[in-house]
């Protein structure tokens, strides 16, 4: 035990000796000491040793030497456990609750204070509360698996933690089957109907649950699934447990968070074990939960690094409905390193596969996929449409990125089957601002059709030259409009390479100055709206509005840090 643990105990130890010194033999001196995590006790041998097996054992080991001390520091609790453990073998009342019914059903079976020792024992005493109160109340096993946190893996040995989750379970399905019928009517004509259900009708377990820990709130949302809890009562649970751990207790999400994430450091463990988990729970039926969750939980796993299947996971389940997606949903800014695109192309691009290939990749899908139950079908012209017009305005949102390759645009623009571009406005609208602010396209193309007119022109010359069938005087006034012709040509190539390298000098100038104010502005906008976890969207995927300039300084303040 080091020093500062040793300085953290003291207070501890001397709250303790207050306690058990106003209930403690006073008259009678104590005839032996024992330590435990976080206090020391002075007590007497008899009523410890006619309760606890251990200890009796203990003392019976050393009756020829009397011994006075005995060290529990790895007691289950510590001293607040123990502290209870001798009130009960010196007889003095308190109340058994949720709150330490964990702590007493480790602590006696790590004492072995069980009927072998002696009758009605603490052991049994704690096992009886806990099946006949805190089983059949679904807030109290909550509460209890909250104290099995500190005490696994004892208390999943002696099944206090599957108990509990098994009780919540079966509780939250009840409610749902009482609910259920609850909402049965009889109409008018005598048909037995049912009502429209509340949204909170037989879910109010859904905030409770968000306060346990993510591996225990993993068995729970598994068991209630065996246990046939609606899928979009399991839906509202896991978007519930991700805003409270991604966005209220994490700074990962939290704009008014003054703390910079390092997203390199790996100091995220946390959030990125909870993504996982998340994605690995989700129902296998469609539109359970909004779209808008699905691409915040893929923001996520791209920030923290998760694993693949986690990502490709989601990037399934997204493709598969599409067609509902917004613009602000495929903006997953990338977090990969100095000198890439400012949004993740490659996500989206695989996102756009999965939505077109849905037929293709059908017989895979019912194999192993998340959706085997709902296998896909091929889209519909209607839902290609949609998805077309998407990626044409997801195209000009990114086509202002300096760092954009053509390869990549032209791949993203080619995803798509060719059916699917009714009208191409769109497309040649995103062409246009692509090679606007990617002007060394202009430049290169001018320096190939510098190449290839002189060439041209010389075969026209020595065409003519060669021509036998001409007079001297028809040739030499063919020479002359050909040379003519070839001085205009070149008058107008040096004027537009004249403006060309202007406009090349003078937007190098802007980007060094400014920093590409211009695009920075929309790219801050737009982080500054992606909401990360929201239901719902606040415009549909008409148009990108790449003029606005609304920025959310802190956002982008941690996302331009993250690149560095």
């Amino acid at each position: 035990m080091d020093r500062t643990d040793k300085q953290q105990q003291q207070p501890l130890a001397k709250c303790a000796r207050k306690r058990y010194n106003e209930w403690i033999f006073r008259d009678v001196p104590s005839d032996i000491t024992i330590e435990v995590s976080g206090g020391t006790f002075s007590l007497h041998k008899f009523p410890l040793v006619s309760r606890s097996g251990r200890i009796r054992k203990l003392v019976a080991e050393h009756r020829d030497s009397d011994i006075t001390r005995v060290d529990l520091l790895n007691l289950p609790g510590g001293a607040e456990s123990f502290e209870l453990v001798a009130k009960f073998c010196y007889g003095i009342n308190f109340e058994i609750t949720s709150s330490n019914v964990a702590q007493l059903c480790c602590v006696s079976d790590y004492l072995e204070m069980n009927e072998e020792f002696s009758k009605d024992n603490l052991g049994s005493r704690a096992e009886e509360y806990l099946e006949s109160i805190v089983c059949k109340n679904l807030e109290m096993c909550v509460e209890v698996l909250q104290q099995c946190e500190m005490l696994l893996p004892l208390a999943d040995e002696l099944k206090v933690v599957s108990r509990c989750i098994d009780a919540i379970a079966s509780k939250a399905c009840a409610e749902q089957i009482a609910s259920s019928f609850s909402r049965l009517e009889y109409s008018s004509s005598g048909r037995l109907n049912m009502k429209r259900q509340a949204k909170s009708d037989g879910d109010w377990w859904i905030e409770d649950l968000s306060v346990l820990r993510i591996d225990l709130y993993q068995r729970v949302i598994t068991a209630m699934k065996c246990r046939g809890v609606r899928p979009e009562s399991i839906g509202a649970s896991l978007i519930n447990y991700a805003q409270k751990e991604l966005t209220e207790k994490s700074s990962l999400w939290n704009p008014s968070s003054q703390t910079k994430v390092d997203f390199k450091s790996g100091s995220n463990g946390h959030e990125k074990l909870v993504v996982e988990t998340i994605v690995s729970l989700l129902p296998i039926e469609k539109l359970i939960v909004p779209i808008s969750f699905l691409f915040g939980l893929l923001r996520s796993a791209v920030m923290l690094d998760c694993n693949v299947a986690c990502r490709l996971d989601l990037e399934r389940r997204i493709g598969s409905q599409l067609d509902i997606a917004t613009l602000d949903d495929l903006l997953i800014p990338s977090f990969k390193h100095a000198g890439d695109t400012l949004f993740d192309v490659d996500t989206v691009h695989r996102i756009l596969v999965n939505f077109s290939q849905q037929d293709d990749s059908e017989d895979d899908l019912e194999a192993d996929s998340v959706f085997a139950s709902d296998s896909p079908h091929a889209p519909s012209q209607t839902a290609l449409v949609k998805v077309a017009k998407l990626v044409d305005n997801y195209l000009a949102e990114i086509a202002p990125d300096a760092n954009l390759r053509l390869s990549k645009f032209i791949v993203i623009a080619e995803t798509l089957p060719a059916h699917a571009q009714t009208v191409h406005d769109g497309l040649y609208r995103a062409i246009d601002i692509y090679l606007k602010s990617h002007q060394e396209i202009h430049y290169a193309a001018l320096m190939a059709e510098d190449d290839h007119k002189p060439a041209h022109q010389s075969w026209r010359i020595s065409s003519g030259a060669l021509s036998a069938a001409m007079s001297p005087r028809d040739n030499y006034a063919s020479l002359r409009r050909e040379n003519r012709e070839l001085k205009l040509e070149l008058a107008r190539l040096r004027m537009r390479l004249n403006d060309f390298e202007k406009e090349h000098v003078c937007m190098k100038r802007t980007m060094a100055k400014s920093g590409s104010r211009k695009f920075m502005s929309s790219f801050s906008k737009k982080i500054g709206k992606l909401s990360f976890f929201a239901h719902s969207s606040s415009r549909g995927s008409s148009s990108p509005s790449r003029y606005s300039h609304r920025t959310d300084s802190k956002v982008i303040e941690r996302t331009c840090a993250s690149t560095e």
